[in-house]
């Protein structure tokens, strides 16, 4: 009982300043950020994504040019978009947009944000939880699964979501510290289980690389019931794989911990060896996999870094899972927090955490993640340019900057319109138009920053 009370204790004084600035004395070194970003960035979902890479039928080039140019433009937001706002404010998203949109608006907002980081930290959670299994010879998801397909695999996933959500409950500390851990060890095993099956693939010396990249690798050939990925759909993604971190400015909430806005550049450590050499080499593995079993429709990350690399593999994709999926349930956590102030922070992230390992167990998340991520991306998207522009041009466009809060209102219309037209305006462009979702971020981004122009010149005058 008195353990309980002083785990209980330690949790109850974890203070993330959820309604007022980060003070000086709380902020981070540049380190924390580098091993924050490294770990959340090379983690369990870069064994999904390179290999759906593959089975889209990317070209060797197509991907190589589309992952430097996507993954600095993703530097590039985080740095100039994100990080200047975050310093300047010290206040977590949530706050700043109960600020511009009012109470009763957020609270929407903050449950569609929590669901979505629910979902894409499950998915980082079943992706660990095809490596628990292996010693059990758990039955593994295919690429047309969607529900739970045993009872061993409910089990694995919520022992993996319960490990998860207790390091989340700590707090930011705790979630920056595991990551500065882990980060180091895990990029070094995705390099040497790609190095490792080289021979495999029939590369002998560096100058076969290129030819079997073209010919065995990427081949530029979708799979059967897959469509054909380009150049730009490689781009695009790997810019807005993390869009409602970036221009979506979930990420004012990590880098208001940051003593200067430069930090937004450590981001580049996540992009550049996680997405870029994470998502290479876990594509390595897969088509060596894909050639070994004829094209198998067994989608498992686990026993395809085990093969590889053998238990470091296993346990490589068991803690690259972890280090997204904590600090998505972290932010999932304080997105539903700030519906209710007064609540323990530890208390809803461990309620967040539950949700989490329940979505975790349907294996269609891991399956469709590529759309999941390009859809949960576009709906927080425009939020963020509100942001921006609510930041930077209130006095330019000579209208009231954090407008709810000056007048005392629980629900701003200019934003909740915004939100809805921009949102609205992509599905069109998608379902009519036929437009892929990857490439709907940037165009309503700009739509979101116009309309918010417009509506709040025409509504605020008449107040």
């Amino acid at each position: 009982m008195t353990q309980k009370k002083s785990i209980i204790g330690e949790l109850d004084s974890v203070e993330e300043f959820e309604r007022q600035p980060v003070p000086t004395n709380k902020l981070k070194s540049l380190k924390n950020f580098i091993g924050m970003y490294a770990g959340e960035h090379t983690a369990g979902t870069e064994f999904v994504i390179g290999p759906l890479f593959v089975a889209h039928g990317v070209s060797a080039l197509d991907l190589l040019l589309g992952l430097f140019v996507g993954n600095t433009l993703a530097v590039l937001s985080w740095t100039f978009l994100t990080a200047p706002i975050a310093v300047k404010e010290r206040i977590t998203l949530y706050f700043q947009l109960e600020k511009i949109c009012g109470k009763n608006l957020v609270t929407v907002y903050n449950i569609v944000n929590a669901l979505m980081f629910c979902f894409l930290a499950g998915s980082m959670i079943a992706v660990s939880a095809t490596a628990v299994g292996i010693p059990f010879d758990m039955r593994m998801p295919h690429l047309s699964d969607t529900y739970p397909n045993s009872i061993s695999w409910v089990v694995a996933v919520f022992l993996i979501g319960s490990v998860i959500t207790i390091i989340a409950m700590y707090g930011y500390n705790q979630v920056s510290k595991f990551a500065n851990i882990a980060a180091p060890w895990m990029i070094l095993v995705f390099i040497a289980a790609a190095v490792s099956v080289f021979p495999q693939l029939g590369i002998e010396q560096l100058s076969d690389f290129w030819p079997i990249a073209n010919e065995v690798i990427w081949k530029g050939i979708p799979l059967e019931g897959q469509s054909k990925f380009t150049f730009w759909h490689v781009t695009f993604f790997a810019w807005f794989a993390n869009m409602a971190m970036h221009i979506g400015m979930a990420d004012l909430s990590i880098f208001r911990y940051a003593k200067k806005w430069q930090y937004g550049l450590a981001s580049a450590t996540g992009m550049y060896l996680g997405h870029f050499i994470a998502w290479m080499a876990s594509g390595i593995l897969y088509a060596l996999f894909l050639y070994q079993s004829n094209n198998s429709t067994e989608f498992a990350p686990g026993p395809i870094a085990y093969n590889a690399a053998g238990i470091a593999g296993a346990i490589c994709v068991v803690i690259a899972g972890w280090t997204t999926a904590t600090p998505t349930i972290y932010r999932a956590g304080l997105a539903l927090q700030a519906i209710v102030p007064g609540s323990k922070t530890w208390k809803v992230t461990a309620f967040t955490g539950l949700i989490t390992t329940v979505a975790a167990c349907f294996p269609g998340l891991v399956m469709q993640l590529l759309d999941f991520v390009a859809l949960y991306g576009l709906m927080l998207m425009p939020m963020g340019a509100i942001i921006f522009v609510d930041y930077y041009f209130a006095d330019k466009f000579k209208f009231t900057q954090y407008y709810a809060q000056v007048k005392g209102i629980k629900f701003n219309l200019s934003p909740g319109l915004v939100w809805v037209l921009t949102l609205a305006l992509c599905l069109v462009f998608n379902f009519n138009f036929g437009v892929d979702i990857f490439f709907l971020g940037l165009p309503g981004w700009f739509v979101a920053a116009f309309l918010y122009v417009i509506l709040n010149k025409m509504l605020q005058k008449n107040v």
